[in-house]
Formats: structure tokens, sequence, C-alpha cells
């Protein structure tokens, strides 16, 4: 199985990088403009690098791949994806697949056109204390708390992630892990307030489907925290998270992948909220 990926020097290509080495997959060519992507050598030291997107572009247009894997800024997401299908190649997506609601219409129109999928990361949903949350609050109505704390340091504001115009900002870069993993749990948003607004700090309340929920974000330095309490049970998160992109992988190839439809709500949800601010 052949792979591509764009976005070789970020934060989250590591994960990717090794989940395609767990699978046996052969990662062949890589774009990122920024040439730190020495941690190619360690499992695939032939994959080609291509700094221009043109030169990726005309590369895969005459060397098809199986998937490209998208692991680029956020902004650059969807174009990525249509690059993919119009070179042939399926594509795994990291999240926020898009920042604005309208860009998924697109994509599922690509996806018509060129008969392929774009597979949407979102690897909270497969880790065993969500699944165990899905069985046990399957039914009923619940009250919801989520504290959500991923410390970063100073460097995180001044790069792209810091631009809420690249990035989608705090409640669309981080914050659409814990929305999608809620309305996964509990149902789609109906009502949304904001009370806390910054580009560390949010917090707010969601009514759910199935439940109420309080929740706060911040990139403040402390102890992370990915906490979920329903009623007065405990759903941690915090840690587990190590082999769930290798788990992704496994699924996509399954065919088992969750799709453009499954992220619209958490979507939907984190573009009202970054424009009411």
């Amino acid at each position: 199985m052949r792979f591509a990926l764009t976005g070789a020097a970020g934060y989250i290509a590591p994960k990717h990088i090794q989940a395609i080495k767990d699978i046996s997959g052969d990662l062949v060519a890589v774009l990122d403009p920024h040439d730190s992507v020495g941690r190619l050598d360690r499992n695939f030291p032939e994959c080609l690098y291509f700094r221009e997107s043109e030169r990726f572009d005309r590369w895969l247009s005459k060397n098809p791949v199986d998937y490209v894997s998208i692991c680029s800024p956020n902004y650059l997401h969807d174009s990525h994806c249509l690059l993919a299908m119009r070179n042939g190649a399926d594509v795994i997506c990291e999240k926020p697949l898009v920042l604005n609601e309208r860009n998924l219409d697109n994509i599922l129109t690509w996806e018509e056109k060129t008969a392929k999928k774009v597979n949407v990361v979102l690897q909270c949903r497969l880790h065993p204390e969500a699944i165990k949350a899905k069985n046990q609050f399957s039914e009923g109505v619940y009250y919801l708390k989520v504290d959500y704390r991923t410390p970063r340091g100073a460097w995180y504001n001044q790069s792209w992630k810091g631009d809420v115009e690249k990035s989608g900002g705090l409640v669309t870069n981080i914050g659409i892990h814990l929305f999608d993993l809620s309305m996964w749990l509990f149902g789609t948003w109906l009502q949304w307030q904001v009370d806390t607004l910054t580009q560390d700090e949010a917090s707010g309340f969601l009514t759910l489907e199935r439940a109420e929920m309080e929740w706060r974000l911040s990139l403040k330095q402390g102890v992370p925290k990915r906490m979920f309490v329903v009623n007065s049970t405990e759903i941690d998160l915090t840690n587990g998270f190590q082999d769930l992109h290798t788990e992704t992988y496994k699924r996509i190839l399954a065919g088992d992948g969750f799709g453009v439809e499954d992220i619209r709500g958490a979507t939907r949800i984190v573009e009202a909220i970054r424009h009411a601010g």
C-alpha cells in the first residue's frame, strides 16, 4: 500500500508515519515547505521530499499512490484533499477537516466526481474509555462537564496555530476534539453559548439532544487533562492515545473509516463559536 503525506515536519506527522509503518505501508513521498523532515530516516529513508506543492502535484500525477495523508496546517486541508483525489488517491485527513462547513460540500462533490473517499481522523472515538462511555450512556439524558486542557508553550501562538485565519483558533484547532466526541456520545447540538473566548482559553454551555454540557478549553500551563464527567461518572481521556492513529489506519483500510458527514456537526459548532468572538 503506497502512501504520500503533506505536512511532514508538523506536530502530528510522526503519528501518521508510525501508523503507516505499523500497517506495513510504504511512505513514498512527502510535502512540506519546511525541510526539517529528518524523522523520515528512521522508517522511510527512501521517501521522496518535495518543498513545493506544484512539484508534489506533478509527481503524484505520474506516480499513483493509494492514500495521501494530510497533516498540513488546517486552512490547507481541503485544498490538499482535492489535490489527492484529483490524482487518484483516497485521503486520510487530520481534523479539523475544514474551517468552514461550506467547504465540506465541495469535498463531497469531488468525492462523487473522482469516486475517492476522504477519511477523517477521529481518534478520540476509538479511545477505550470513549467506547465504554458510548455503551454505558446509550440512553437517557445527562449533565456533562468537560475540562479539556492541553498546555502549550509560548511558541504556539507565534506559529500558524495562533493565527485564526489559518487554524480557526483554539475552539477549532483543539475544541473540535471535544465537540465531536460529545456529539458522538450524546447527539447533535441544539443551542450554545460562549462565556469566555480568548487566544488561550474558552468556555461555554452547549445543549445536546441527550445532555446539557458545560465545557472549558485551555492552553495555559499546568497538568494536561481531558476529563468528561457524565453526571458523577468520570471519563478520563488524558492518556491512552499512543496507538489510536494506527487503529485509525487499520479501520480505514478495512473500509470502516469516518467520513465527511461524520465531522459536519462539530465543524458547524466550532465555526459558529469562532464567528461569535
